[in-house]
């Protein structure tokens, strides 16, 4: 895995950083599980031999997550099914919601020391192959083949870790943040990336511009950012086709 310096750059941005959460309820499939020191959510036929690493966005364990996973784990026909994992990588204290909007300093330093302290993607990036190699060991070499989904900050950290040597066949990023287009340029498998109204369209332009790999790039013009994770207002029926047409598109791919 190439390792990852960008300690420079500023991993804060406007699409993330603006809009709370949405609040839903949902009672998930799955149950949790402990790799690398990290609550981690598995769901999913524990005999399928496909498995995807959910990267979430900065809310942690949103309800609309963890629907998502047990969409993706379930919702295939018996032939494509996936063992879907959902590692809590804030170990237990992601972003907090008083936050939002950070329309006052003391909001707006508490989420930029976020960025930079546990939620750098530079430092979660090197933890996801130690990841991926304890679940493969946990659950008794079922494992053949590996893909990742990327929430929102996610998605930087899919596109940082689907370079040269990468242990995913295929990867997903959904409304993502921090959309830098010379990142495309290093991504060695193929990649499908959904964005929302509220993404950068000329770095989302750019970056497909710069995929040398198999993509598929699309941009839902009526969503907001995080539509398919915590700011899916599941309950409002719009957004709720886009939110399970998206995760067929994911399936589709």
């Amino acid at each position: 895995m190439a390792q990852h310096g960008h300690s420079e750059v500023n991993y804060e941005d406007p699409a993330c950083c603006s809009v709370p959460p949405s609040k839903h309820d949902y009672k998930e499939n799955g149950s949790y599980i402990e790799i690398d020191g990290m609550k981690t959510y598995k769901t999913g036929p524990s005999t399928a031999t496909g498995a995807i690493l959910i990267i979430y966005d900065i809310f942690g364990f949103s309800p609309q997550t963890l629907q998502g996973a047990d969409i993706l784990a379930h919702a295939d026909d018996e032939h494509h099914q996936y063992q879907v994992f959902v590692p809590d990588l804030f170990y237990g204290k992601p972003a907090d919601h008083s936050w939002y909007p950070p329309d006052t300093k003391e909001k707006g330093e508490k989420l930029g020391a976020f960025f930079q302290g546990p939620a750098a993607p530079p430092k979660t990036a090197e933890k996801i192959p130690k990841i991926v190699k304890e679940i493969e060991e946990k659950t008794g070499g079922t494992i053949q083949k590996w893909g990742a989904l990327g929430m929102c900050w996610g998605g930087k950290i899919v596109s940082m870790t689907s370079t040269e040597g990468t242990v995913f066949s295929a990867v997903a990023e959904v409304h993502p943040a921090m959309v830098d287009p010379k990142d495309a340029e290093g991504i060695t498998v193929p990649i499908c990336m959904l964005a929302s109204k509220d993404e950068d369209a000329e770095a989302i332009k750019g970056f497909e511009k710069n995929l040398k790999v198999e993509n598929h790039v699309e941009t839902y013009p009526d969503q907001v950012h995080g539509w398919m994770a915590a700011r899916a207002d599941l309950k409002d029926e719009s957004v709720r086709k886009e939110y399970e047409r998206g995760y067929q598109k994911l399936l589709d791919f």
